[in-house]
Order: structure tokens, then C-alpha cells, then sequence
């Protein structure tokens, strides 16, 4: 704008002749000076408005980037969280198998110790229960035998009933030797497992406990699959209870639980357990 101005004023200059050569170099020089000017201004306008786009550009771009590291430090915290309770889960978990273990550990130990005990029970037994017969019992026993023959055998139901019988009215050592009979005459009926728990019963009553375990503990061995065996275990876990061993009857009882979970004698477990 300012360089059309200068150049109608020269032109006018010209046309009213008020003006020398010399002023008219003057005003061209002036001119061209202005003009350069312009000319420098100019770039440095296109320069700017560039350096402004530039700097929008680089604005918009660091302002992506920010919010992207800001959503990378939202993830990094996460991800941290994420760990911690993970770390705290293997901890948790690595407690659990420590602990397991241990329980692991210690069951075997009181099963071995259990084992230790019934056998030791079972030599005590056996040593202390042998009856030592004199050769004038065996021959006396010897010439019996024929007579109780004679008599007849009593068949294997009626042997049981009145062995049973004998129990029921507490002369349990009469219903012992009744059972033991039965055994011998009858050593594999439906009654056999029957038999041999009835026996730990008498003992069991008569506070022979020793006995009354090792007498349980065939019925758990020779008839593992019988529907005596949780009333054995029961009983079994009771006599070493009355024996002042807690450790064997807490592991005894404990499988009565575990294996026998509905029944009669899981529930009498957990209520002798909860005694302790």
C-alpha cells in the first residue's frame, strides 16, 4: 500500500513540474529502499506465520505425546498393582503348600507312631496274653474233645445268637469266648467281621483297651470293605482316647471324618474331637 502512495506522489511531482531530476532520484531511491523493506518484511512475515504453523504442529504433537505417556504411567501403575497382588498370591499360596506340607509331614510321622503303637500293644498282648497248658491240660482237652463232639455242633446261626446273647446281658466274657468259638468252628461266614468286632466290644467294655484296639484293628484290616469297619475305627479311636493317647485317637477319629463323612460314627468323631 505504502509503495502505490509514494509512487502516485512521484507521478504528481512529475506532472506539476514542481520537482528536479535530482528530487525524482531521491524518491526512486526512497522507493527502492521502501521497497526492499517491504520486500524483507514480507519474508519475515511468511517466516513467522511458517515458524507459528511449525510451532502448532509441534504443540499438537507434544500434547499427544504427553497424554500418551500419561496413559503409559495409568498403564505401568496397573501393571504394578497387577504384580503386587500376584506377588502377595504366590506368597499366600506358597505359605499354604509350606503348610500343607508340614501337615503332610506330621501325618505320616503320627501314622508311623500310630503303627509303632499297635504294634507294641500287639506284642504286649501276645506275650502277656499266651497261656502256657501243661501236658495234663492237652491230654484233658484231648479226651473232652470227643465227648463235646459227641454232642452235636451247634449250627453257625445258633452259635452266633447265643454268643450275642451273652453280649447283650453284659457277661462279656462268657459272649467273648462265644464269638472266638464261632470264629474257630466258623472262621469265613457273613458273621466273621461281626464276630471279631463283638470281641473288641467285650474287651472294650471289660476297659481292656489294648486289647480292645488290636481286636478292632483286624476287623479294619481283614474286612477292609465291611459295614463294621466305621464302628471299628470309631471304637478303635475311643480306646486309645481312654488310653490317654490323644495323638493316636485324634488321627484315628480324624479318618473316620474324612472316610466316613455321613454317617453315625463321623458325627460322634467330630463331637469327641471337639471335646479335646
Amino acid at each position: 500500500m505504502i509503495k502505490y502512495i509514494l509512487l502516485a506522489v512521484a507521478c504528481l511531482l512529475c506532472v506539476v513540474g514542481c520537482a528536479t531530476t535530482a528530487d525524482l532520484e531521491g524518491v526512486r531511491s526512497d522507493l527502492k529502499y521502501v521497497n526492499d523493506k517491504i520486500d524483507v518484511t514480507s519474508e519475515n512475515v511468511r517466516l513467522l506465520r511458517k515458524e507459528y504453523a511449525d510451532t502448532k504442529k509441534s504443540e499438537e504433537a507434544f500434547s499427544a505425546v504427553r497424554t500418551r505417556q500419561a496413559e503409559i504411567g495409568t498403564d505401568i501403575t496397573a501393571l504394578r498393582e497387577n504384580i503386587q497382588q500376584l506377588t502377595g498370591q504366590i506368597e499366600v499360596l506358597r505359605k499354604d503348600f509350606d503348610s500343607a506340607q508340614v501337615r503332610t509331614n506330621r501325618c505320616d510321622e503320627e501314622i508311623k507312631a500310630l503303627k509303632k503303637k499297635l504294634d507294641s500293644v500287639r506284642f504286649k498282648t501276645d506275650y502277656t496274653g499266651k497261656e502256657e497248658k501243661s501236658p495234663e491240660t492237652g491230654e484233658k482237652a484231648a479226651k473232652q474233645a470227643p465227648k463235646e463232639t459227641a454232642k452235636g455242633k451247634m449250627d453257625k446261626e445258633a452259635a452266633y445268637a447265643a454268643a450275642y446273647d451273652e453280649f447283650k446281658a453284659g457277661r462279656y466274657e462268657k459272649a467273648r469266648t462265644g464269638f472266638q468259638d464261632f470264629l474257630k468252628q466258623y472262621p469265613k461266614t457273613e458273621y466273621s467281621a461281626n464276630a471279631l468286632f463283638w470281641i473288641g466290644e467285650c474287651y472294650y467294655f471289660e476297659k481292656n483297651y489294648e486289647k480292645a484296639v488290636l481286636e478292632y484293628d483286624k476287623v479294619i484290616k481283614k474286612y477292609p470293605d465291611g459295614d463294621k469297619v466305621p464302628s471299628a475305627l470309631l471304637k478303635q479311636g475311643l480306646s486309645f482316647l481312654n488310653l490317654g493317647d490323644k495323638v493316636s485317637a485324634r488321627i484315628v477319629l480324624e479318618r473316620v471324618i474324612k472316610d466316613y463323612p455321613n454317617t453315625s460314627q463321623s458325627r460322634t468323631a467330630r463331637a469327641t474331637l471337639v471335646k479335646f
